[in-house]
Order: C-alpha cells, then sequence, then structure tokens
C-alpha cells in the first residue's frame, strides 16, 4: 500500500473554498503567518477517505479481533460512554473558563464530573483523596513518587532508594529513578509474589518506599502484603500501589485497607475508555490522610451550599503536574461507566476477569507450562520452553495467531519467565470466543511438533511478516520528506 504522499497527484484538490466577498483584514502579526505552503499531500476527497479507511482495516482492534494482550486490559469499551464524552455541553467547554472571573460558574457539571469521580474513586481504593490531573499512569507514577519525595523531605527524612519488585512494570523504575531515588530489586519467590525474606534483607532506613503492583504481572495477589505494609512503615517508608491491575481486584480489596499509603489508578485500563496506540490516558494517584496536604493543585471543593470550585491555596502541595485539570475526556468516561456498573457491577467485573484467566489456565496448562501453578488473577503466564526446544519460540506463536485473526498476547514479559506468554483475556471476553483462541495456541503447538520450520515464515496474510523490529526501533523514520532528500 502506497503513503499518502506517494498517492499525491500536484494540482488536485479535495475541497475547494470560496471566494471571500468581503474584505478580509490581517489579524496575525505578517511575522506568524507561513511564508510558502505546507507540503501537503494533494488528492481528492474520495481517494482521502479509501486510503484511510483501507489503512484502518489493515489495523487489528478490539472492535473487529480477540486481544489477549496482558498488562494493558485491551477490554471492550461500551460505546455509550463515548457518546457521553461528546456531549456537547462537555466537549465545547473551553479549558479556561473556570479560570475567568465568574467562570466557575458556566462549568458547575464538569466541576461536579471531576469531584464525584475523585469520590468514588477514594470508596473504590480505600484513599483519603485523589488527585485527578496526572495524564497517563507513568505520569501518575511519577507524580506519587513525588508525593513520596515531598512527605519524606517536610519530615527531614534522608531517603536514598526505593524498593521495587523484579515482577514490576518497567515504568516503576524510571518513574522512581527519575524522582531522584536509587533502585533497589527484590526478586520473587517460587510461588510467584516478592520474595519476603529478601525484603527484609534489604529493608534499611534509607528506604523511602516500596513500589508495588497487586496482583503483580505474574497474575499473582501476594498474600503477605499486610506484613510487608508493617515492615516498610516501621522504617517510616510509603507503599505505593501500582493500580494498572486493579481489574483483578476492584470492589474485593482495597489498597488503602491492606497498608497502602499512594494509588495510581489507570482510568483507561479499568474504567471503560479504549487504551492503545500511545493514548489516550489518565492516571489519576489517590493518597492517605499523610500525604493529601502534597497533592498538586488545583483541586476541587465542594462549597456549602453545593457550588463546585477550584481550591489553590495549599502551602505543601508539590504544585502543578499537568496543565488544566486532566484528561477530562477520559475521566467523564470513567465518570458514566462507574455509574452505569455502580457497586455490584464493578465487583461482576473483577470476577468475571478471574474467572475468565484461569479458564484460559485450565485449558493450556496441559500443552503449554504454567509459570506460577496456583490460581490466577486477571492474567495467566505461560513459558514456551517446550515449544522452543523444537525450535518454535514465544515470538513464533505470537506471529502465527496474527493469521488467525487474534492480536498476539504479550511476549517475553515478565522478564522473570524464560518464554513468556502473558494472557489477559479481561472480563467482557465470552466463552466461546477464548475458546477459539485456546483452539489456536493448541494448533500453535501441534504445528510445532509437526513442522516447526513453519513458523519462521508467519505471519503470511499481513502486507508485512518478519521487520526487524530492533532497527525499526533505532533507525526510526517518520518523515517522509526527509527519507527521500
Amino acid at each position: 500500500m502506497k503513503l499518502i504522499f506517494e498517492k499525491s497527484k500536484p494540482g488536485r484538490l479535495g475541497f475547494q473554498q470560496p471566494v471571500s466577498d468581503v474584505p478580509v483584514k490581517a489579524t496575525l502579526p505578517q511575522k506568524y503567518v507561513r511564508q510558502k505552503e505546507a507540503a501537503l499531500p494533494e488528492m481528492s476527497e474520495l481517494d482521502v477517505v479509501r486510503h484511510f479507511t483501507q489503512l484502518s482495516q489493515r489495523n487489528f482492534s478490539v472492535d473487529a479481533n480477540f486481544y489477549p494482550l496482558g498488562s494493558c486490559t485491551m477490554k471492550y469499551n461500551p460505546k455509550f460512554t463515548e457518546k457521553v464524552a461528546a456531549l456537547a455541553g462537555f466537549a465545547e467547554l473551553h479549558p479556561l473558563l473556570p479560570q475567568l472571573r465568574s467562570g466557575e460558574k458556566y462549568v458547575q457539571g464538569a466541576l461536579e464530573v471531576l469531584y464525584e469521580t475523585e469520590q468514588w474513586l477514594c470508596e473504590i481504593t480505600g484513599m483519603k483523596a485523589f488527585t485527578m490531573q496526572p495524564l497517563a499512569g507513568a505520569h501518575g507514577e511519577l507524580t506519587g513518587v513525588m508525593l513520596i519525595a515531598a512527605y519524606h523531605k517536610a519530615k527531614g527524612n534522608k531517603k536514598k532508594f526505593i524498593i521495587i519488585p523484579d515482577s514490576s512494570h518497567g515504568t516503576n523504575p524510571a518513574s522512581a529513578a527519575v524522582a531522584g531515588y536509587d533502585i533497589v530489586s527484590v526478586p520473587s519467590n517460587k510461588e510467584g509474589g516478592m520474595d519476603i525474606v529478601k525484603l527484609k534483607a534489604v529493608l534499611t532506613d534509607e528506604c523511602a518506599g516500596l513500589m508495588i503492583t497487586s496482583p503483580d504481572t505474574h497474575g499473582v495477589f501476594n498474600s503477605h502484603i499486610t506484613e510487608i505494609a508493617e515492615l516498610v512503615h516501621a522504617v517510616d517508608g510509603i507503599m505505593y500501589y501500582d493500580g494498572a491491575n486493579l481489574n483483578a481486584t476492584m470492589g474485593r480489596c482495597r489498597p488503602g485497607d491492606v497498608g497502602f499509603d499512594v494509588v495510581h489508578l489507570n482510568l483507561h485500563k479499568t474504567f471503560a475508555t479504549p487504551h492503545g496506540g500511545g493514548g489516550p490516558g489518565a492516571g489519576p494517584v489517590g493518597v492517605g490522610a499523610k500525604l493529601e496536604n502534597f497533592l498538586p493543585i488545583s483541586r476541587v471543593s465542594k462549597c456549602v451550599d453545593g457550588f463546585f470550585a477550584l481550591k489553590y491555596d495549599y502551602q505543601d502541595s508539590i504544585g502543578y503536574i499537568a496543565s488544566f485539570y486532566g484528561a477530562f475526556g477520559v475521566i467523564l468516561k470513567a465518570y458514566a461507566y462507574m455509574l452505569l456498573l455502580g457497586k455490584d457491577g464493578l465487583k461482576a467485573t473483577s470476577d468475571h476477569a478471574v474467572l475468565n484467566a484461569n479458564y484460559l489456565m485450565s485449558r493450556l496448562k496441559g500443552v503449554y507450562r504454567v509459570a506460577f501453578d496456583r490460581i490466577c488473577m486477571h492474567d495467566c503466564v505461560f513459558s514456551a520452553d517446550r515449544q522452543a526446544e523444537r525450535g518454535v519460540h514465544a515470538i513464533d506463536i505470537a506471529k502465527f495467531l496474527i493469521d488467525r485473526k487474534i492480536h498476539p498476547p504479550t511476549v517475553y514479559f515478565p522478564l522473570t519467565v524464560k518464554e513468556a506468554i502473558m494472557i489477559e483475556p479481561t472480563e467482557t471476553e465470552s466463552k466461546e470466543t477464548m475458546d477459539v483462541f485456546v483452539e489456536a495456541m493448541l494448533e500453535a503447538d501441534a504445528l510445532s511438533q509437526k513442522d516447526p520450520e513453519q513458523f519462521h515464515s508467519f505471519p503470511k496474510t499481513m502486507p508485512i511478516s518478519r521487520p526487524d523490529e530492533t532497527k525499526a526501533a533505532r533507525e526510526m523514520k517518520v518523515n517522509f520528506f526527509a527519507q527521500n532528500e
């Protein structure tokens, strides 16, 4: 398929603007006006529509295909939330309006959404307060670690490092390092949870806190989490909860009740917003009482008369961490999602996420080695080491699934599992869909025994089969003109 620039024909138009019949006065200074035309493709409207429609048909999407991508919760999301976010009363608000004199009276609905979403997230997580500003999970992580640093600075604590299990998301150590901390990694035990004995060996008064995903990327909930929290608190460390996997425990276990002090949530994973392709995202951060004073500004407050207002007078705040009030459209979708499901619906979401993952594990465990052979949570992790002995690796199985119109699961992550295949079916998939996936995985294993060489040419149905992914990442070329100069 040609690039749109290659299809371009000089002089071809997709839209023709009528000549103005009224005097036009320049409103921009001449120095800001483009001096030569933009180098845009020239095409008819029909050709443009066909080009982008054909591109979309080449994409994998959760609307069209099963998407068992572990760790990212690529579940189907109800279209009604998109309609809510598109309502003119929300979508057409100017973000500066609340900052204008008396402007808050025109955005009471939007401020109420922010305020109520914060209250609901507090109830779900057991936190005291939330900031809705972080624009993604990693942004929420950084905000959370900045809150930890502010807490220790206010107390005069001399803290040097943050402890992170080897089963954590890769952004955890990155966020802690950006905030100025050294990283101490603790390995997992044979059950898949963080090894509490080895935790004790590295835990000192210089520990600022512990960042942990619960359940972790092994699909395991650490049964020693309250004991771990007590150990960290004993050295005045902060317990940080990575909420990327909240789908597994929402409505069943509140992080605040088992000892966590700060939480980030991925609204774009758990609460109905489509995730992928780099966005959109939202990573609100919740805190317990001892961190509340450090939350970013501004914060939405509900006055005694029911009026909602933005408040800035928090002297200990870490300040602004995002422009305006967060990814409002994403927050709005989450608000509508929670309003639709309610308490019982959110619990059912977790129940089905865990049920689906355990169903897949039980169907495949006789053929693919289970990394941690115990009841799992939202995802199950297999190893393709048996298949690798035949010359068929996890990446080969992933490529095979593409030809079966199934998006590959996550492979080679977590790093703690050799030839890892992490599968997260999510709560929105039916048994029938999962059975189709199981049959494809069984077919892959059977073919690996019969004709392993075939795997080297998969996928056979896509425009590109086996790109050099490392070269593409290191030598990225995204500018058409730069490539052709």
